[in-house]
């Protein structure tokens, strides 16, 4: 959880775009980080059950693998990012 948040930490860039993929990657992935964590440590059937259907989706890990594109292929590019410092 504090890696998924640390993560998430990203400082602004007026980029709007830009800015919701740089914290959906650690988002999603945090996601599936927990999922693990609590199948790998299971003790509650429900819970178990939403980790599986979290880390079993290939959606999950297609919301990772867009942005991340996106961010490679389109750093910031805002007119504004240098007055957000």
């Amino acid at each position: 959880m504090e890696k998924m948040m640390n993560a998430m930490a990203v400082k602004p860039t007026g980029d709007v775009d830009h800015d919701f993929a740089a914290m959906m990657v650690p988002h999603h992935q945090g996601a599936i980080d927990m999922s693990e964590a609590e199948l790998r440590y299971d003790h509650n059937e429900q819970l178990v059950r939403i980790a599986q259907d979290i880390v079993a989706k290939p959606s999950r890990r297609l919301r990772i693998r867009l942005p991340r594109r996106l961010l490679d292929r389109h750093p910031s590019t805002s007119p504004h990012a240098d007055q957000l410092s």
